[in-house]
């Protein structure tokens, strides 16, 4: 197993080198994700309201907010399996929203609770889910998720016996199966214990080396601070986005989890006006 990381960095300093500040205007090319106005509502409450995200290519970007917020809507919507109300703009520079099929090829999402078959080994999984999608090259490609996840000494073990940890290195090697530029990866640590979500991390921070770019949803701010950058999302609205020292700094606040807390609390104040 990776051998934990000496810990998150403290906020204020970027996970990987500089000053972490959000870019500036960047050219199309440079962009994974670049969206406007997306937005999605359901039996008349809008649950994503004119969400606008750029994530720069190989970047790691925290997707915070209270439960109920819409992140998972905009991850799904991300991906191709949600269409929009409304939205427009380019993921790995394609249109996600006339070109949903293509984009679903090329991205990677791993849900909190994702599918794993427990009767089956992780190997058996892997290759099953192969098989679902009809890859070419199929035990290549499942060699290689074993090598890249450090499943290969466990790979006859069955996924049901496997401790939380280990079941979501299994989920993230399933998504790695087709080799995509962009992963979703929506509270993927929920329910894990402490060394096992440092270890997780340790494997994002591996895959943003090699250019993959990592769009991740969570609620532990010591997750948050090993994001280069942030975008904090309540009632359906982004409320703060940059670096995690931007937005304490902004905020006003003594460190992450009392900003957010104040970003909150003047969200609930605004939105129960407006209601």
């Amino acid at each position: 197993m990776t051998a934990p990381s000496a810990g998150p960095p403290q906020a204020g300093t970027h996970p990987r080198g500089g000053s972490g500040a959000v870019p500036g205007d960047r050219g199309a090319g440079d962009l994974a994700i670049d969206v406007k106005g997306l937005s999605k509502s359901y039996g008349g409450r809008k649950v994503v309201d004119g969400v606008d995200m750029q994530v720069a290519i190989g970047r790691i970007v925290g997707f915070l907010g209270p439960n109920g917020s819409g992140k998972t809507t905009s991850l799904r919507m991300l991906c191709g399996l949600l269409t929009p109300d409304a939205g427009e703009g380019k993921v790995l520079g394609l249109d996600f929203r006339h070109q949903a099929a293509e984009v679903k090829r090329q991205v990677g999402y791993m849900t909190q609770k994702f599918g794993l078959y427990e009767d089956l080994s992780i190997r058996e999984n892997l290759d099953f889910i192969a098989r679902l999608f009809s890859m070419e090259n199929r035990k290549e490609a499942v060699d290689g998720a074993l090598e890249r996840l450090g499943l290969k000494s466990r790979e006859k073990q069955l996924a049901g016996t496997l401790s939380g940890g280990w079941k979501q290195r299994l989920a993230l090697a399933a998504c790695l199966l087709h080799r995509p530029k962009l992963l979703l990866l929506d509270e993927p640590t929920a329910g894990v214990d402490p060394k096992a979500r440092r270890e997780f991390w340790d494997q994002i921070h591996q895959l943003a080396g090699e250019g993959i770019t990592v769009l991740v949803s969570t609620h532990y701010m010591d997750e948050a601070e090993r994001c280069d950058e942030l975008v904090y999302i309540a009632y359906g609205r982004v409320l703060a986005r940059g670096s995690a020292a931007a937005i304490v700094k902004e905020a006003g606040a003594k460190d992450l989890e009392d900003a957010f807390v104040k970003l909150v609390g003047q969200a609930t104040d605004n939105f129960a006006e407006a209601h």
